[in-house]
């Protein structure tokens, strides 16, 4: 792979206890093991500015968030992001694994608050402008089995994670649609199924995108 190309964008999505942390260590390990400079980073985070927005996002509180503030703090995290470390690291060609993106968006705001795609979309635009992810890795399983998996996380949970699993299965149903009408980036991953499988699952979709680099 020549050195100088733009390094490519990888996102790693799904409703809680998937495995998406499990996944994102074993494609950084398969990168490193090839020589694939790469760094791995969250949304909303990545930066010290995001961070902090990220700890307002997920603290538990007696105020009801409004869902409009919530989209708005998470592209506003996410323009930090990009602008800080995403696009820099890209343009000098080191890969980035990002745990959730965009279709996180679309997903828990557009589809678990009900404010739909429209907003979103149109925020995706101003922030990320002709910016999406090269390849996404959907960690799917029940949402009931994601659910027990965290049931007795270490702890606590967060805002997101205490949300009723009606608005897991809104979740979900995004997730599914999106796989559906972006076939060419996403990549459906059975999260249900053994570590092992998920595992090969992951190694083989690496190897091909890496051998169309």
């Amino acid at each position: 792979m020549n050195e100088c190309a733009r390094g490519l964008f990888i996102t790693f999505e799904g409703t809680e206890g998937v495995g998406k942390s499990t996944a994102i260590r074993l494609v950084s390990e398969y990168l490193t093991n090839r020589g694939i400079d790469h760094q791995v980073t969250r949304e909303p985070g990545g930066t010290p500015l995001a961070e902090e927005i990220r700890a307002l996002l997920l603290a538990s509180r007696e105020e009801a968030v409004d869902p409009t503030t919530e989209l708005l703090l998470m592209f506003a995290a996410r323009a930090q992001h990009l602008a800080r470390l995403i696009r820099p690291l890209l343009d000098s060609g080191q890969w980035v694994l990002c745990d959730r993106f965009t279709d996180a968006t679309y997903a828990y705001q557009g589809g678990g608050r009900n404010l739909n795609a429209e907003p979103v979309a149109t925020l995706e635009q101003l922030v990320q402008g002709d910016l999406r992810p090269d390849r996404i890795f959907w960690l799917d399983a029940p949402v009931a089995k994601g659910m027990e998996r965290i049931s007795d996380r270490a702890g606590g949970k967060d805002r997101f994670e205490t949300e009723r699993e009606r608005f897991f299965e809104r979740v979900r149903a995004v997730y599914r649609e999106r796989a559906k009408t972006l076939p060419e980036t996403y990549r459906r991953i059975d999260a249900a199924q053994p570590l092992e499988e998920v595992e090969q699952a992951l190694y083989r979709e690496m190897a091909a995108l890496i051998d169309h680099s």
